[in-house]
Order: structure tokens, then sequence, then C-alpha cells
């Protein structure tokens, strides 16, 4: 049988462990998981994260002029000269195009994190859809839900987007004995604020929650905690130059009607 675990933070995740043919899904709910989930339901081609901007500025060089947008934060503060990464900003600056991703701590997780036989991406939006599709595809395999932190710190947040996930998991199939206790604490946390109005309490307490409300970004925490909405499946795919992430269910879609897959 499977076995289901979170990890509390991006510090933590072991990439010599998750070599050994282990499924992970990467939280960052606050904002960079949520942001790509959302990109590419806006229409973006791909995602490509980097752990900073001087990686984001030398992945540039090789795509095509016009092709891209640069997003991307540091310590909170939007890095010159690229988009906020904001979710809600860049709807109308997405489609088609390749999205070259810089923050704190998400994208740093998931580079962290490629050494997994497939790497996934989560956030409240997709989880309902992604529980569906890892037990479709990885019902026999181990699933390790990263929650990215903050600079080293828990991130309330990831917990409970990781709870969520698990709460799904086990509404497709899986079953409680396979959880970790971390993940069955994750999932007894959930249960507790299982709402949209309770994922806006957990969300709207948090550290960084609080930083967006003092901000004026309450309408991006607002779509951020949209619960289930969208079927898009972010999936960290290899490049020659390191890895993007796709949707697979929409490239699914697209060979299913036969379409070129691009």
């Amino acid at each position: 049988m499977a076995n289901i675990h979170v990890v509390f933070r991006k510090e933590e995740i072991e990439e010599t462990e998750l070599a050994k043919g282990k499924v992970a899904v990467v939280f960052d709910v606050l904002l960079a998981t949520s942001t790509i989930t959302a990109l590419l339901s806006f229409g973006a081609t791909a995602v490509i994260p980097v752990r900073n901007e001087a990686e984001a500025r030398e992945q540039v060089w090789s795509l095509p002029h016009g092709s891209y947008e640069l997003v991307g934060e540091y310590e909170g503060r939007t890095i010159a000269g690229f988009h906020s990464p904001a979710p809600l900003s860049l709807q109308s600056i997405s489609q088609g195009k390749t999205i070259v991703l810089s923050t704190t701590n998400g994208t740093v997780a998931i580079r962290k994190a490629m050494a997994a036989s497939h790497l996934y991406i989560g956030s409240l939006l997709n989880a309902r859809a992604l529980a569906r599709y890892i037990c479709h595809h990885h019902l026999t395999e181990t699933i390790v839900i990263i929650c990215s932190g903050s600079s080293g710190r828990f991130c309330l947040e990831d917990f409970y987007g990781a709870g969520y996930l698990v709460a799904e998991l086990l509404q497709n199939g899986m079953a409680q004995e396979q959880l970790s206790d971390a993940a069955l604490a994750a999932y007894l946390f959930y249960e507790q604020y299982a709402t949209e109005d309770g994922g806006k309490k957990v969300l709207s307490s948090a550290r960084v929650g609080r930083w967006m409300m003092a901000y004026g970004l309450e309408a991006d925490l607002d779509y951020i905690n949209t619960h289930g909405v969208l079927t898009v499946i972010p999936m960290l795919q290899p490049t020659e130059r390191g890895g993007e992430i796709r949707d697979v269910a929409g490239q699914l879609l697209k060979k299913n009607s036969g379409r070129e897959i691009g």
C-alpha cells in the first residue's frame, strides 16, 4: 500500500529519498503554487520555476523574443522589471506565453523536489482534480506532500492546503491507515476549517495572508481560497533548461481531440 507523508518546510526535503521513486506535490499556497495553477488556467503554455532573479534572466536568453514574461518576487517585493506574482494581475499577460517565475520559497521548493519520480504543483484551486489524478495514476506509490514554508519557517496556509489534498485523496480511494502522523495532523487541521469561510480565516490569519490583506490583495487571497474550482494538473517535465511546468490534463485533452500538443 502507498504511504502519504507531509513535509512541513522545504528545508526538510531529502532529495536522495525523493529519488527513490516517490511522487511529490509542492504547496506554496501564498503565492507560488497558486499562481502557477492560475497561470496555466489563464492559458500560459508553461511555467519555468527558477531559484532567483539571476537564474530567471539567464533562462530567457534561450527563449524567443516576445514568447515569455518574467514574474517574481524576493522577500515579498516584486523584482524590478518583473510582473508581480499576485495571480489576478497576470490574467491579461498569460495567454500563449512561457512564464519564468522566481519566488522566495515556492519555486525554490519545486527545484529542491525535482529528484522525485513525478512532481506536481498543488493549491486550493486544483487539489480536488489533482487528488483524482494522483489516485488514478499513482495509487500504489508513496506520496510526499511538501509545504514550502517561508524562509525556513512553518506556514499555516501550506499545512491547510496539504490537509485539503489529503482529504481529497481519502475521498478518491486512499485509506486513512496510509497516512503518516504528519499527514493525519494536516488532514485533521483541514477538517476543522473545511469550508471557504474557514479557509479565508486560515489564510487571512497567517503571516503572509496578513501581509496580503495589508497591501490590498484581498481579492487575490479570496481567489486563491476558492476550493477545487480548477482542473489544471501542473506537472514538472524535464527540458534542456532543467524543467518546466505544464498542464498534463490540458495536454491529454488536446491529444484526445486530435490536436497537436504544444
